[in-house]
């Protein structure tokens, strides 16, 4: 599980030496090369490392799982578990989650771009004549990484294991080797220098942590990833051999850099002989596209826990593994995400514009995350006093701030893209949890309950026909649409008529003894109401399979199952909201059917529509 989270979750931070430094002297807010801004840059860049990646996330965030997920998704559901009464069904919560998600899947477009592009310029290196390949061999590499992602998750970081494994290997040996020529570069380890800094280069000081940002990129997938790997994994990988090798090749490029001329374009290679300078090519190129997955897995996962919370339409989802159920691969998503990608590499064309790009959308879930810590906090850690918590989690609030105003800086140059992609996102995300509200609402204004159902089939005594008819409904007290359709129209019921409530928990799985609960309500009809976590599929048919209930077992090949399909119709008389009610409408239309999510048998399904107004 090491070696496999070695090749997933690492390789978006443990590739950012190829340009975290260097931007810090060549980018938008560059420093003058001297002695003191390179030992000051290098210790910023190990301090926020120790504070921000090993501190708080590694050793604090990694604690707060749900249920062995994590991510912005399972965190916003531990809140609505766990956190203050208030907000627990607050549209802030929501709206947090959503702005949360919708930054991590713009980050996720940004991520496999800048990475692969700053690894594939190492071409120029080796010619200049070779230039023009940087694009299109990019390109190449991300088209084969992305259909490699239906393979799974746990397959893919086996394979890439190794892979990571030498490159964390030799990026350590390369910055050995200039820090024994250049030992005076250790003097970085003192937080002096980083202050230094800050203090002395006024505004360019305060806007470089927004550049050295770049080496912390990825330190979020730790957190999104434990669901595929599991929390002690990732930390020993961390400790052992991720944060060694990022501590020593960013004080090997530092020494590098204290007696250089001037800032070359590719600072990562020139710690490499010559005769090592292609295989180092080629060995980078398969490391940043290995980084892109971490992001891209992480992504997966976040999409299957907002489409089960309800804050995006049901998507098609695939299982990779047979034993491990976090890990799923999302067509659509994994589509959405290549096509994004191709058009930003087409935008920025090099690292150095992307560069502008990148840090934004994951200074701004780092604060996210800190806040949802903080109200958390207090159930996971009941015996520290609350002082103490809010104390802390104060700080690291302050210095998340620091980090997303510092990042804002590079709004103009390129950082607008996040933004706007980000907006869009949350757009989409906020229409699908708003139309859905409304939608229940209407439909609950027309509900009949179901026990008086109930008891009107015992005074009309209707028809019975031989069979079993299972009714999905999202309601426990209302009875379904389809059922009162057929009962209304075709003045018949079937002898065995199940009404099934499927409700998602807000925990990533459901205990096998929690997950089915039987009722019968007389006259042939039982209510069962069946509990899936947000990261388990609903597999209705195979779980009434197993249910133990009245009249003999269940058999899903014989069942006949009703769904009631709502025709929106979209109100003009509110005109001021058409325009979401009309995007709203074209996401429904475009959502998985009911049949295929819950996992029912095609040949065995009737739907019954119905027209609603919304």
């Amino acid at each position: 599980m090491m070696l496999a989270a070695l090749g997933v979750v690492f390789g978006d931070i443990g590739t950012s030496p190829l340009y975290a430094l260097r931007e810090c002297f060549i980018g938008p807010h560059r420093l003058a090369l001297t002695p003191y801004n390179v030992l000051g840059a290098v210790s910023l860049v190990f301090w926020l490392l120790v504070i921000v990646v090993c501190i708080k996330y590694v050793a604090l965030v990694l604690r707060a799982d749900n249920r062995g997920e994590g991510g912005i998704m399972a965190l916003q559901a531990l809140v609505m578990r766990l956190g203050p009464a208030r907000l627990r069904n607050g549209l802030a919560l929501s709206a947090i989650a959503i702005l949360g998600a919708a930054l991590l899947f713009s980050d996720s477009v940004i991520t496999p771009a800048i990475s692969v592009l700053s690894a594939v310029e190492g071409l120029t290196t080796i010619s200049p004549a070779l230039k023009g390949l940087v694009l299109p061999v990019t390109i190449v590499i991300l088209t084969v990484l992305f259909l490699l992602q239906s393979r799974g998750s746990t397959k893919i970081g086996l394979l890439f294991g190794p892979i990571m494994l030498a490159w964390f290997a030799v990026s350590a040996a390369l910055g050995l080797g200039a820090i024994v020529q250049t030992p005076a570069i250790l003097a970085a380890l003192n937080p002096a220098y980083a202050i230094r800094l800050l203090l002395h280069n006024g505004w360019a000081g305060f806007a470089i942590i927004g550049t050295v940002f770049l080496a912390l990129t990825g330190a979020e997938m730790l957190y999104a990833d434990i669901g595929h790997f599991g929390k002690r994994p990732i930390r020993l990988t961390w400790f052992f051999f991720v944060l060694p090798a990022l501590f020593l090749n960013y004080m090997g490029q530092g020494a590098y850099l204290l007696y250089a001329d001037s800032i070359p374009s590719n600072l990562y290679y020139r710690l490499a002989p010559g005769w090592f300078l292609m295989p180092l090519v080629a060995l980078a190129t398969l490391a940043t596209a290995i980084a892109s997955q971490a992001v891209i897995s992480g992504t997966f996962s976040m999409a299957r826990q907002a489409v089960r919370l309800g804050f995006w339409p049901r998507l098609r989802i695939v299982h990779t593994s047979a034993s491990t159920i976090n890990q799923v691969y999302v067509p659509f998503i994994n589509f959405a995400l290549f096509a994004c990608t191709v058009a930003v590499i087409l935008v920025f064309q090099t690292s150095s514009g992307l560069s502008a790009a990148y840090g934004i959308a994951v200074s701004a879930d780092m604060i996210i995350t800190t806040l949802l810590m903080l109200l958390i906090a207090p159930a996971f850690w009941p015996a520290v006093p609350r002082s103490v918590l809010w104390g802390a989690g104060l700080l690291f609030l302050a210095l998340d701030l620091v980090l997303f105003g510092a990042n804002l800086s590079k709004l103009a140059a390129g950082g607008w893209i996040v933004v706007v992609l980000a907006c869009a996102i949350a757009v989409l995300m906020g229409t699908w949890v708003r139309g859905r509200v409304q939608l229940r609402q209407t439909i609950a204004s027309q509900s009949f309950p179901l026990m008086d159902f109930v008891q009107d089939v015992g005074n009309v005594q209707p028809t019975r026909v031989p069979g079993t008819a299972v009714f999905l409904t999202g309601s426990t007290e209302a009875a379904p649409r389809a059922l009162l359709h057929n009962y209304r129209h075709n003045k018949i019921l079937h002898a065995r008529t199940l009404i099934v409530a499927v409700l998602t928990e807000e925990t990533p799985t459901v205990l096998e003894e929690e997950r089915a609960e039987v009722m019968p309500l007389g006259e042939g009809i039982t209510r069962i109401v069946l509990r899936f976590g947000f990261m388990e599929t609903p597999a209705v048919p195979e779980t009434l399979a197993r249910c133990d209930l009245p009249d003999g077992p269940f058999v899903p090949s014989r069942a006949s199952y009703f769904l009631g399909k709502e025709s929106l119709v979209i109100s003009r008389a509110h005109y001021v909201t058409y325009w979401w009610r009309r995007l709203f409408l074209l996401l429904a239309r475009n959502a998985q059917s009911a049949a295929a999510f819950f996992g029912l048998p095609p040949n065995r399904v009737v739907e019954l529509g119905v027209q609603v107004e919304i």
